[in-house]
Protein backbone atom coordinates (compact mmCIF):
# COMPACT_ATOMS: atom_id res chain seq x y z
CA UNK A 1 0.00 0.00 0.00
CA UNK A 2 1.20 3.66 -0.79
CA UNK A 3 -0.35 6.63 0.80
CA UNK A 4 -0.27 9.93 -1.92
CA UNK A 5 2.91 12.15 -0.65
CA UNK A 6 1.01 15.92 -0.44
CA UNK A 7 -2.11 14.60 2.30
CA UNK A 8 0.00 12.81 4.26
CA UNK A 9 2.50 15.87 4.36
CA UNK A 10 -0.49 17.88 4.94
CA UNK A 11 -2.25 15.67 7.66
CA UNK A 12 0.88 15.26 9.12
CA UNK A 13 1.23 19.39 9.84
CA UNK A 14 -2.35 19.41 11.19
CA UNK A 15 -1.39 16.89 13.95
CA UNK A 16 1.80 18.88 14.48
CA UNK A 17 -0.20 21.71 14.85
CA UNK A 18 -2.58 20.19 16.82
CA UNK A 19 -0.10 18.44 19.20
CA UNK A 20 1.85 22.07 19.31
CA UNK A 21 -1.65 23.51 20.76
CA UNK A 22 -1.94 20.86 23.21
CA UNK A 23 1.87 21.37 24.70
CA UNK A 24 1.24 25.30 24.55
CA UNK A 25 -2.33 25.22 27.04
CA UNK A 26 0.28 23.00 29.25
CA UNK A 27 2.77 25.78 29.16
CA UNK A 28 -0.02 29.06 30.14
CA UNK A 29 -1.35 26.52 32.56
CA UNK A 30 2.64 26.69 34.06
CA UNK A 31 2.67 30.42 33.79
CA UNK A 32 5.17 30.11 31.02
CA UNK A 33 3.79 32.82 29.04
CA UNK A 34 6.61 33.22 26.70
CA UNK A 35 6.87 29.65 25.43
CA UNK A 36 3.09 29.35 25.53
CA UNK A 37 3.42 31.87 22.52
CA UNK A 38 6.19 30.33 20.89
CA UNK A 39 4.57 27.22 21.05
CA UNK A 40 1.82 28.51 19.66
CA UNK A 41 2.81 30.55 16.68
CA UNK A 42 4.63 27.52 15.72
CA UNK A 43 0.71 25.43 16.22
CA UNK A 44 -0.05 28.32 13.55
CA UNK A 45 2.60 27.91 11.32
CA UNK A 46 1.98 24.23 11.04
CA UNK A 47 -1.32 25.30 10.63
CA UNK A 48 -0.99 27.59 7.85
CA UNK A 49 1.26 25.14 6.02
CA UNK A 50 -1.50 22.38 6.12
CA UNK A 51 -3.80 25.49 4.92
CA UNK A 52 -1.64 26.31 1.98
CA UNK A 53 -0.72 22.54 0.94
CA UNK A 54 -4.73 21.70 1.11
CA UNK A 55 -5.66 24.75 -0.82
CA UNK A 56 -3.20 24.01 -2.99
CA UNK A 57 -3.72 20.55 -4.08
CA UNK A 58 -7.23 21.28 -3.95
CA UNK A 59 -6.87 24.20 -6.46
CA UNK A 60 -4.63 22.23 -9.07
CA UNK A 61 -5.19 18.29 -8.75
CA UNK A 62 -8.78 18.14 -7.19
CA UNK A 63 -9.67 15.98 -3.91
CA UNK A 64 -10.05 12.12 -3.55
CA UNK A 65 -13.64 10.65 -3.10
CA UNK A 66 -13.97 8.33 -0.77
CA UNK A 67 -13.20 4.90 -2.00
CA UNK A 68 -14.83 2.32 0.44
CA UNK A 69 -17.94 0.73 0.12
CA UNK A 70 -20.83 2.64 -1.02
CA UNK A 71 -22.90 1.12 2.60
CA UNK A 72 -20.36 3.59 3.92
CA UNK A 73 -20.58 6.73 1.90
CA UNK A 74 -23.47 8.25 3.67
CA UNK A 75 -21.63 7.58 7.08
CA UNK A 76 -18.56 9.07 6.28
CA UNK A 77 -19.69 12.04 3.91
CA UNK A 78 -21.64 12.99 7.40
CA UNK A 79 -18.38 12.50 9.72
CA UNK A 80 -16.69 14.75 6.51
CA UNK A 81 -19.19 17.62 6.85
CA UNK A 82 -18.88 17.67 10.54
CA UNK A 83 -14.90 17.51 9.87
CA UNK A 84 -15.33 20.78 7.57
CA UNK A 85 -17.35 22.87 9.97
CA UNK A 86 -14.93 21.70 13.09
CA UNK A 87 -12.05 22.61 10.64
CA UNK A 88 -13.22 25.91 9.58
CA UNK A 89 -14.89 26.77 13.04
CA UNK A 90 -11.35 26.45 14.72
CA UNK A 91 -9.46 28.04 12.06
CA UNK A 92 -11.53 31.35 12.54
CA UNK A 93 -11.09 31.25 16.14
CA UNK A 94 -7.46 29.94 16.56
CA UNK A 95 -7.07 33.72 13.98
CA UNK A 96 -8.95 35.65 16.53
CA UNK A 97 -7.02 33.84 19.59
CA UNK A 98 -3.71 34.81 18.33
CA UNK A 99 -4.55 38.33 17.32
CA UNK A 100 -6.63 38.93 20.75
CA UNK A 101 -3.05 37.61 22.04
CA UNK A 102 -0.98 39.22 20.49
CA UNK A 103 -2.94 42.54 20.93
CA UNK A 104 -3.15 41.31 24.54
CA UNK A 105 -6.59 41.45 24.57
CA UNK A 106 -6.19 39.28 27.75
CA UNK A 107 -9.74 39.15 28.71
CA UNK A 108 -11.05 37.75 24.86
CA UNK A 109 -7.97 35.71 24.75
CA UNK A 110 -8.55 33.91 28.05
CA UNK A 111 -12.06 33.27 27.52
CA UNK A 112 -11.92 31.79 23.68
CA UNK A 113 -8.56 29.82 24.26
CA UNK A 114 -9.69 26.76 25.92
CA UNK A 115 -12.62 26.64 22.99
CA UNK A 116 -10.67 27.03 20.60
CA UNK A 117 -7.81 24.53 21.39
CA UNK A 118 -10.61 21.83 22.26
CA UNK A 119 -11.67 22.55 18.65
CA UNK A 120 -8.33 22.43 17.07
CA UNK A 121 -7.47 18.90 18.90
CA UNK A 122 -10.91 17.66 17.85
CA UNK A 123 -10.12 19.09 14.30
CA UNK A 124 -6.51 17.23 14.60
CA UNK A 125 -8.39 13.68 15.27
CA UNK A 126 -10.99 13.95 12.89
CA UNK A 127 -8.73 15.26 10.41
CA UNK A 128 -6.60 11.91 10.91
CA UNK A 129 -9.71 10.01 10.34
CA UNK A 130 -10.76 11.96 7.46
CA UNK A 131 -7.29 10.70 6.13
CA UNK A 132 -7.18 6.59 7.41
CA UNK A 133 -10.48 6.19 5.71
CA UNK A 134 -9.64 8.13 2.42
CA UNK A 135 -5.80 6.67 1.61
CA UNK A 136 -5.28 3.66 4.59
CA UNK A 137 -8.42 1.56 5.47
CA UNK A 138 -10.15 1.93 1.77
CA UNK A 139 -8.06 2.78 -1.68
CA UNK A 140 -8.81 6.72 -2.28
CA UNK A 141 -11.38 6.57 -4.91
CA UNK A 142 -11.64 9.05 -7.76
CA UNK A 143 -9.35 12.80 -7.20
CA UNK A 144 -11.83 15.42 -8.81
CA UNK A 145 -13.44 18.27 -7.17
CA UNK A 146 -13.73 19.45 -4.28
CA UNK A 147 -17.59 19.40 -4.45
CA UNK A 148 -17.69 16.07 -6.53
CA UNK A 149 -15.49 14.69 -3.61
CA UNK A 150 -17.79 15.75 -0.73
CA UNK A 151 -20.81 15.02 -2.29
CA UNK A 152 -19.44 11.48 -3.16
CA UNK A 153 -19.79 11.76 -7.03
Amino acid sequence: MSVPFLPTISTACIVISAVLVGIGWGKIRKGQIENHKKTMMAAAVFALIFFIIYSSRTVFIGNTSFGGPDNLKVFYTIFLFFHITLATVGAVLGIISLWSGLKNRLNIHRKLGPVTSIIWLGTGITGVLVYLFLYVFYEGGETTSLIKAILGG
